[in-house]
């Protein structure tokens, strides 16, 4: 089956729709009080990547996808066989859970071969499919080792090589990177790139990490409290969010309120000035990097939106140092050590926050 053509990094897939090949789902699973409501589509080749927070319901999505939670309601297809009612051993999909669950008394080279071995393959077979799955691994000098020999990143990999040995026609990750250090999981996430790439079904990550949706998937779709709320390219959602979940993700501030020109009139009651012409109900956003302080109210300041805050946190945020003010609009600045010092801030300091026109995005809601 081929590969969908590459695309250039950042660069919107092409619209998905149901097709007899690929993921055709919508999921519906009740749990008590909670009640996820998810659709989701892939073609083959695709990498789709559930984002939320915790609770939101992404790994009940995914449990459903594996057949490990039954569904409520909703639908089921993959390659165009419905698969709501076929058992989780029967289907032909691969899961990475998030601590690997690799057995410990079998080698990494046997805990490959498990997968293909509960498929009906013989002994020797499975075997030599597990040593070539680890030879592309980059394990194949690993094969005899227990897993508490392995590095988290060397782990990482065997579960992967232990899903892929069975040919899926969906693959599932739960949290891949999570277990792991950072230093590690920069280079595995480089890894499972890779290996994604080369991956020619469909494959659902499951993360609550913004960078490695961002990095490994081709689609994001964004579930909170078990619906869907954004869906789409990686740079889409980044420079469109559409709730505070995202936009704190991706480093925001955002508001919603009603455009008339180049004004948007927030609910919570200001008004931003922005460089967009717009008309009716509009999302409006800006960096905290784009916001500058002031103790007193600024004469020369060529910013046409101006609003009196007060300091309500400062905390370190990488090199800079993150400030959280209230007052006519709650937002998040972002200032370097000297200037939060110069302007001496602290919590209940008064001040005055700018924004220039031109660093704000208004955009329909």
């Amino acid at each position: 089956m081929q590969k969908h053509p590459a695309r250039a990094p950042g660069a919107a897939p092409a619209p998905v729709t149901a097709t007899a090949e690929g993921l055709d789902a919508h999921l519906v699973v009740d749990r008590g009080s909670f009640r996820l409501d998810v659709a989701l589509t892939a073609a083959p080749g695709d990498v789709v990547a559930l984002l939320g927070p915790n609770g939101a319901g992404k790994t009940t999505a995914l449990r459903a996808l594996a057949g490990l939670a039954p569904l409520t309601g909703g639908r089921l297809r993959l390659d165009g066989t419905d698969l709501a009612r076929t058992p989780p051993e029967s289907r032909p999909v691969g899961v990475v859970f998030q601590d690997y669950l690799l057995f410990p008394h079998l080698t990494a080279l046997d805990n490959v071969a498990f997968g293909p071995r509960c498929r009906g393959v013989g002994k020797a077979e499975a075997r030599a499919r597990a040593a070539g799955w680890l030879d592309r691994m980059g394990l194949a000098e690993h094969a005899g080792a227990r897993p508490r020999r392995l590095s988290g990143g060397q782990a990482q990999r065997v579960a992967l090589a232990r899903a892929l040995a069975t040919d899926p026609r969906l693959l599932l990750l739960d949290e891949p990177l999570a277990a792991l250090d950072a230093r590690t999981r920069l280079e595995v996430r480089a890894q499972l790139r890779r290996h994604l790439a080369d991956f020619e079904a469909v494959a659902v990550l499951v993360t609550h990490d913004p960078l490695d949706a961002m990095v490994l998937a081709d689609r994001l779709v964004v579930v909170e409290g078990g619906r869907v709320v954004q869906e789409g390219a990686p740079a889409e959602i980044a420079r469109h969010p559409r709730t505070e979940y995202i936009a704190q993700l991706v480093g925001l501030n955002l508001y919603r309120g009603r455009a008339d020109g180049h004004t948007v009139r927030l609910d919570a009651g200001p008004s931003v000035s922005t460089t967009e012409n717009l008309t009716g109900p509009a999302f409006v956003a800006f960096p905290p990097g784009a916001v500058t302080l002031y103790r007193d109210r600024p004469t020369g300041s060529s910013a046409r939106n101006l609003w009196r805050c007060a300091v309500a946190g400062l905390e370190s945020h990488g090199d800079q140092i993150r400030v959280e003010l209230t007052g006519e609009l709650p937002l998040a600045a972002d200032l370097t050590t000297v200037a939060v010092a110069e302007l001496g801030l602290h919590p209940g300091a008064p001040v005055w926050a700018a924004v220039k026109a031109t660093q704000t995005h208004a955009y329909p809601a």
